[in-house]
């Protein structure tokens, strides 16, 4: 005889999905604003395309939530957004305007958030099998989108960063990072 398996509670369930819920909020917020920064740079139409992706994965989440009856908790979606403009205040060498060091730290930003997404989606396709209401395909395709993003942002990043540090580069960093 198997053994039961333990069933997720409900409350736990609502807290996974509304930490990430905030973690898509920020990630969206981020997402389009870098997209808007490098509108006329040679990635911008990549971050776009990104920023659109961030956008659905988002309000996929919230259609899984739905599905599942979990309740969307207001003060974890303000305080992502919150935390997003926050993460602006960072220094990044400059008082008044962008540095290309910016770039590479909101790639690196975006990145995580990807990643932490497609583990969200992962961890919901382990538990599909056991809850009809979790779409198996869908939750493959958000997976595989995500890995798709993980992609795009490392080839990004990888750009960005090796114009931000390179030695002896005699042009300006911010002209070539697109900021």
């Amino acid at each position: 005889m198997s053994e039961p398996r333990s069933s997720t509670s409900p409350r736990i369930l609502g807290i996974y999905l509304n930490d990430h819920l905030a973690g898509a909020t920020a990630g969206m917020q981020l997402a389009r604003r870098t997209a808007r920064e490098h509108r006329q740079a040679p990635f911008g139409g990549d971050l776009e395309d990104l920023a659109v992706q961030i956008m659905e994965d988002r309000q996929a989440l919230l259609t899984v939530m739905a599905d599942l009856e979990v309740p969307v908790r207001r003060y974890k979606v303000y305080g992502g957004w919150l935390g997003e403009k926050a993460g602006r205040l960072k220094p990044n060498g400059r008082l008044r305007r962008r540095s290309g060091l910016s770039t590479v730290l909101e790639l690196e930003s975006l990145r995580i958030g990807v990643e932490g997404k497609a583990l969200l989606w992962h961890s919901l396709l382990a538990a599909a099998g056991e809850d009809p209401r979790l779409d198996p395909d869908r939750l493959t395709e958000l997976l595989d989108r995500a890995r798709r993003q993980r992609a795009t942002l490392a080839s990004l990043h990888e750009t960005a960063a090796t114009t931000m540090f390179s030695p002896g580069r005699t042009e300006p960093r911010e002209a070539v990072v697109g900021t």
